[in-house]
């Protein structure tokens, strides 16, 4: 009374004690005599062990033997918490007993182990999930017996499982191996999905699972396309049914639910049978044979008539005269498959190993209300080789004839036999799979389109560059001490018209140069800022040398004057060490301006203006000046203190208001105090 889940195949299975994971109850015992084929031997694996071992393996405990029966003997007896069974217990022989003894104790899971034949070297258990291994492909063998009830797996084909489901029994859910038989799998960890579907499967229901960092899907032999049902390859003419459903509803119209509205995904009604026992079928033709691998079925798919088949037989047929019923390998009981739980879901059951064969039946057994369903096959082609020509020798006559007419019939026969498992497929439009899809193709495509991105991605980086080194370019080469074009002085002058004018009393002139004076001045290759005409400020002397105006400074604007875009500086220079000289205002009892005067140092003082000079300003007393407007006066770099105190000669004849282009100054006539000597 202290067996639990149990499993026994012919080559695996699985077993575990009475209410695992949940504590056994005290005083129970099993025993399990496991069997395989004589020549083999069987290994032992552990998924899960948490016996009580309070009074050391004495009343609760399992015990492993080689053999069954009173010739057995001990391989061992193991208990404890949360023991961790180091590797595989081996047998001797093919047959092993296993005995589990619960005595009295208040906690411990029980156990759950798996067993197979000693080839299957990557043994697992029902227990294991995809998170165990941290390779992206490997290969296990799940044993028989994986569909357990306390084991969830969320998802489906060929979306993917999640990363926590149980992969025996996922392979179960997919189709990859039977429960009764167990089987390889082929597991590809893939990255996770943001929601998992569920699906009712090979009797196994997967639930609706959450976000996962990684999912798994199964590699098979890819034999998972449908046959024709639901796209119409398969003609109505080949689809027939032992009944059918027909009636006359309220309106009179006449109702037939045929056989061949037995398509899954087809609108409308389904094929239903008008008489309701374990008699009736649903037939396909396939037309040839074929490879099946598995059928998905539904219900009527209408809300108003609640039918749908439960459970069903499979029988197949070469003729469509001699029909088998399907049975799983090494089974003497026809298998019965889960159908529908209700009238909408697809539920899809797998052939492990599948038909071969061209007419294929659906026998009801179970039903809701009517029998009525629809459904679609999956498989893929079967083609025979062309059978080699069997030539042999002719027998020899005599007594034994009969003996070698046996022989030669056994012998094609056998020679038949093993044409037949050398069959060929072809694999048609694959859905419902989980196989990896070729990347024969996809690389093909690959090799030509990753080139292609690369060239255009380059493509458009370089553009880019080069725009940005062009735009760049552009900015250099409108000169370090140049404006943009936006501050130059035809857009300031079409710009001034719009900005509000000054009063007249705080107006001011700006200084001129007369052409002459230019002209006089251009050997000393005066910068061309001096030629324009809208130039507001005077070029301070910087170092007392004309020759250094090219660094356009400018005077500094009154103090107190209330800025505008007037009094910004339109010129910008990058040298910060050069410094720019501002003339500060004159005093109140001197004159309030300055003009410029033209002397040359090493020379007469009535040498002619157009020999290089030096140029200066000479202040004229308390003369009223002939300009509106204040001027300042300029310091030099080296000199902003004793300048105030030069001594400057008188211009020649009365100035005017409209002679101030034709100005001539001569040089200072005294310089005998040391304050002009310093300003010289």
């Amino acid at each position: 009374d202290g067996c639990g889940h149990t499993v026994l195949g012919p080559e695996s299975g699985t077993l575990a004690s009475i209410n695992y994971p949940q504590t056994s109850p005290n005083s129970t015992v099993c025993e399990w005599e496991i069997r395989v084929k004589p020549g083999q031997r069987i290994q032992l694996k552990f998924g899960d062990f948490d016996i009580d071992d309070s009074d050391s393996c004495h009343s609760s405990y399992l015990r492993v033997h080689n053999g069954i029966g009173p010739t057995r003997t001990e391989i061992g007896k193991y208990c404890g918490f949360g023991f961790q069974m180091g590797g595989l217990i081996t047998s001797k022989s093919n047959e092993v007993t296993v005995q589990f003894m619960s005595g009295t104790h208040t906690s411990g899971r029980g156990f759950l182990a798996a067993y197979s034949t000693t080839d299957k070297s990557d043994l697992i258990t029902c227990l294991d999930n995809a998170s165990h291994f941290s390779e992206p492909e490997f290969n296990k063998y799940c044993p028989a017996g994986c569909v357990i009830p306390f084991a969830d797996i969320s998802g489906t084909i060929p979306h993917g499982y999640r990363d926590s489901s149980s992969l025996c029994m996922a392979g179960v859910h997919a189709g990859v191996v039977s429960n009764t038989l167990g089987g390889q799998i082929n597991v590809v960890i893939s990255k996770g999905i943001p929601y998992y579907e569920g699906s009712l499967a090979n009797n196994v229901t997967s639930k609706v699972g959450p976000l996962s960092t990684s999912l798994f899907t199964f590699k098979t032999s890819g034999c998972y396309g449908t046959l024709g049902m639901e796209s119409g390859v398969i003609p109505d003419a080949q689809i027939t049914a032992s009944s059918i459903l027909e009636w006359s509803d309220q309106t009179g119209q006449v109702n037939i639910w045929k056989p061949e509205n037995a398509r899954l995904k087809r609108v409308g009604p389904p094929w239903a049978a008008f008489i309701t026992d374990e008699h009736q079928w649903l037939q396909i033709d396939l037309n040839k044979e074929k490879r099946i691998t598995g059928i998905i079925t539904t219900g009527s798919t209408l809300a108003e008539y609640y039918y749908y088949v439960s459970a069903y037989r499979i029988l197949y047929s070469d003729d469509a005269q001699k029909w088998t019923v399907y049975r799983e390998p090494g089974m003497d009981k026809d298998k019965i498959f889960q159908g529908n739980t209700e009238l909408y879901q697809e539920v899809r059951n797998n052939f492990i190993p599948p038909i071969i064969a061209r007419f294929f039946r659906i026998n009801p057994l179970k039903w809701h209300q009517k029998i009525a369903m629809k459904v679609e096959l999956l498989g893929c082609q079967f083609s025979i080789g062309r059978a080699p020509k069997i030539t042999m020798p002719p027998p020899p006559q005599n007594k034994n004839d009969d003996k070698n007419d046996d022989f030669s019939d056994d012998f094609i026969h056998s020679v038949k036999t093993s044409l037949q498992t050398d069959k060929t497929t072809f694999t048609p439009e694959i859905k419902n799979t989980t196989v990896t899809p070729s990347v024969t193709k996809d690389v093909a495509l690959a090799a030509v389109l990753v080139p292609v991105l690369v060239m255009v991605f380059t493509t458009l980086i370089l553009i880019l560059v080069c725009a940005w080194h062009w735009r760049n370019r552009k900015k250099k080469t409108e000169g370090t001490y140049d404006l943009p074009y936006w501050d130059r002085a035809g857009w300031w002058k079409g710009m001034k018209q719009f900005l509000p004018t000054k009063s007249a009393e705080h107006e001011e002139t700006p200084v001129r140069y007369s052409s002459s004076e230019i002209s006089h001045l251009r050997p000393r290759e005066v910068p061309t800022m001096l030629q324009t005409e809208s130039a507001e400020y005077a070029q301070p002397l910087v170092g007392g040398i004309v020759g250094t105006l090219h660094q356009r400074s400018t005077f500094k604007p009154e103090e107190g004057k209330e800025a505008s875009y007037a009094d910004l500086d339109p010129y910008n220079s990058p040298i910060q060490e050069v410094y720019h000289a501002y003339a500060e205002p004159l005093p109140i009892t001197g004159p309030e301006y300055a003009t410029p005067i033209i002397m040359d140092m090493s020379s007469h003082p009535s040498t002619p203006l157009g020999v290089p000079s030096v140029s200066t300003f000479k202040a004229a007393g308390n003369q009223a000046p002939p300009l509106v407007g204040t001027y300042n006066k300029l310091l030099s770099r080296t000199d902003s203190t004793s300048s105030a105190q030069a001594l400057y000669d008188t211009p020649k004849g009365q100035p005017g208001p409209g002679a101030a282009d034709e100005l001539v100054y001569q040089v200072p006539q005294s310089v005998a105090h040391s304050t002009g000597s310093k300003d010289e």
